[in-house]
């Protein structure tokens, strides 16, 4: 029974869904964190640990869970030794996807079916690190084989995407394309903004001394990165600026002077900057037809701690309770309308609370353009589980057009996370199923929504519907 055909599926419908239309489309990985300097190298993996452990803080908050020192998770500890102690912790992880992605992954990359214990981790530790060390294994060939057709990784502005120039020359089975995610540039409070900002007035070859020549190199970066196939931008942010008057370019060159100062600034100071930034970058975006990303809501280091040890990404965030996400987020879409600088957007919230409420507000923001232009993003990070999902396609459907849904991205560090779209998919057909089983959907209806949410829709929103589906 488990992880069988129809793991998920629980109805005749949805079965049919998955495994006659569903289970063979490729995969437009349109948000990521793939290293594309790894996929320019496409070195082996030494071993198991290396490619399922390494950076990846899901399965670090599942062994700090359990109790593991943190030796055997980011620490000095032998490979087989954190691998050891993450089957420990899998072992108690009922319920949770990484139990069920874990085995997935043995499944279809490595073709065990076992199921992971200890009794059985150095047979399978072994048998692993066998396959690995063979050419199919390799980073470019594990993207291959999960039939992805591109991969868009996250870039920050002053990346200078000579990895993805060469990977356009050694890659022809997929694309690898940039994604313009400018954090940094936001950032006034930390210690790195003026080192940051020097940094990007020299790859662009312009002294910045004002707020105008901030956006002015901005979208020179902009222009570079659509050069090299850029359709989004990302911004990672933990509330929507709100603002609560209108500030003016001396102002809020102040403000930008004071930072490179290092000095304190007030905090309706930061509020208006960031604000004012992303109305200039939202009419960027709309200007030269790149579709931008909010993931918000997701406070991040909360353990000082352990930030000073290991950085950020590490796993110490959580889901955000910023309020007023309705007033916020509808300012900052009218006053982009009102000065014609809308660009198609979509809206990430790491707290499910927030999506009846961006639902409400896309709605009151959408056009006559003959395309949706506000989206609701797939469930998220925490939200990345079984009843994340058919919560967020459920309000969605209810809420907006299901049929314009965007579909799954992984938003994972790891080249096995692909299984991860087989997932989504068996919980989109098993829900979609459950509407045709009970008299609401006609199966016709269903079969389209489900081959549009897997490819079609995102392939048509980012490439204008280039990007085969064979």
């Amino acid at each position: 029974m488990f992880l069988n055909e129809d793991f998920l599926l629980d109805n005749e419908s949805g079965k049919k869904l998955f495994h006659e239309v569903a289970k063979n489309i490729p995969i437009i990985d349109y948000h990521c964190h793939l290293s594309p300097k790894e996929m320019v190298e496409n070195k082996p993996y030494r071993n198991l640990t290396h490619i399922w452990l390494g950076g990846d803080h899901y399965k670090w908050r599942l062994m700090r869970a359990n109790g593991v020192n943190e030796r055997y998770i980011t620490g000095e500890a032998e490979d087989f030794e954190k691998f050891r102690y993450f089957v420990r912790s899998l072992q108690k992880a009922a319920g949770n996807p990484i139990y069920e992605w874990t085995h997935l992954e043995l499944k279809r990359f490595f073709g065990i079916h076992e199921v992971l214990s200890e009794e059985n981790i150095k047979e399978i530790w072994e048998k692993c690190n066998e396959m690995l060390a063979k050419d199919e294994f390799r980073p470019r060939s594990l993207v291959v084989k999960s039939r992805v057709k591109v991969v868009c990784t996250t870039d920050d502005p002053i990346d200078n995407l000579a990895d993805h120039v060469r990977l356009k020359e050694l890659e022809k089975n997929f694309q690898v394309l940039p994604t313009f995610r400018p954090d940094k540039a936001f950032q006034l409070q930390k210690e790195t903004f003026s080192d940051y900002i020097d940094k990007l007035s020299a790859i662009t070859e312009k002294e910045i001394q004002s707020f105008d020549d901030v956006v002015n190199a901005l979208e020179k970066r902009l222009l570079f990165f659509k050069k090299n196939g850029c359709k989004l931008s990302d911004h990672g942010f933990g509330a929507i600026p709100q603002l609560k008057r209108s500030w003016s370019s001396v102002e809020l060159d102040v403000v930008l002077n004071k930072a490179l100062l290092k000095k304190e600034l007030l905090a309706e100071e930061v509020e208006a900057y960031h604000f004012s930034l992303f109305q200039r970058l939202m009419a960027l975006y709309s200007k030269h037809n790149i579709v931008m990303q909010w993931h918000f809501n997701s406070p991040r280091d909360f353990n000082q701690e352990m930030y000073q040890k290991l950085g950020a990404d590490t796993g110490y965030d959580a889901i955000g309770d910023a309020s007023e996400i309705t007033q916020s987020m509808g300012k900052m879409l009218d006053i982009a309308a009102q000065n014609g600088g809308l660009p198609t957007s979509i809206w990430y919230s790491l707290n499910p609370n927030d999506w009846l409420s961006i639902l409400t507000v896309m709605g009151c923001f959408q056009n006559g353009n003959g395309y949706q232009k506000q989206h609701l993003g797939s469930g998220w990070w925490f939200n990345d589980t079984y009843s994340g999902m058919r919560r967020q396609m459920t309000e969605l459907a209810e809420q907006s057009l299901f049929g314009n849904f965007v579909g799954m991205l992984t938003d994972s560090r790891s080249f096995l996370s692909y299984p991860r779209h087989e997932y989504f998919r068996r919980v989109l057909c098993g829900l979609v199923g459950e509407w045709v089983e009970s008299g609401r959907l006609p199966y016709s209806v269903a079969e389209q929504s489900v081959r549009a949410i897997s490819f079609q829709n995102a392939n048509k929103l980012f490439f204008r519907g280039s990007i085969a589906d064979d």
